[in-house]
């Protein structure tokens, strides 16, 4: 009994601590260090999204620091009624990779991941190789371009080939801030431990 209820109290610990963002979210190798346990690695989920999708780690880490925060339940803000009463939210964005409803189900149809979910990391991190790649074939930007990545990320396909981001302050100034993030990143992840 005592040691059930040990387990039990071990397993909430755990899953509590993991559903908090990375205390450090802009140093990629603490944030590895921090979330590479037994039950989550988020280093090896990255690099087998690498490895799987061409794309590279520092740019798939970026994508999640500046949609999410690392928060696994992220949304967006919901509007004001009236100014004040809590109403919709702008968008279905959820998750790490901020995926919206009708994007996420795409994914996994055209992969099968099924059970993938927007609030695991693993999961999270296959989708966003998997839309990058379909940006570089469908939008001719290259994998290492971050800025151009992100503006794609942000307004959809269509929408980047329309240049809906072109007056888009919100998306101009992500992707500074997703460019900046990826640099660093790939700085650090080179003198990282393995």
């Amino acid at each position: 009994m005592r040691t059930a209820l040990v387990s039990t109290l071990s397993v909430m610990l755990l899953l509590t601590a993991c559903a908090k963002p990375p205390s450090q979210t802009k140093n990629a190798c603490a944030i590895f260090e921090q979330r590479d346990g037994l039950f989550n690695n988020w280093r090896r989920a990255a690099e087998k999204t690498e490895r799987e999708y061409g794309v590279p780690v520092p740019i798939l880490m970026a994508t999640i620091y500046t949609e999410s925060g690392f928060r696994h339940d992220a949304k967006p803000p919901r509007t004001k009624l009236l100014g004040f009463i809590p109403w919709k939210r702008k968008s279905t964005a959820y998750g790490y990779s901020q995926a919206l409803d009708g994007t996420w189900d795409r994914y996994q149809r055209e992969t099968g991941r099924y059970a993938a979910r927007r609030t695991d990391f693993a999961d999270a991190m296959q989708f966003i190789g998997w839309y990058h790649r379909q940006t570089a074939e469908k939008n001719g930007i290259p994998l290492n371009e971050p800025y151009q990545l992100y503006l794609a990320y942000h307004s959809g396909h269509a929408g980047y080939t329309r240049g809906s981001w072109r007056n888009n302050r919100e998306a101009l100034q992500g992707a500074k801030r997703f460019t900046d993030i990826t640099y660093t990143y790939a700085r650090q992840l080179k003198e990282c431990p393995n």
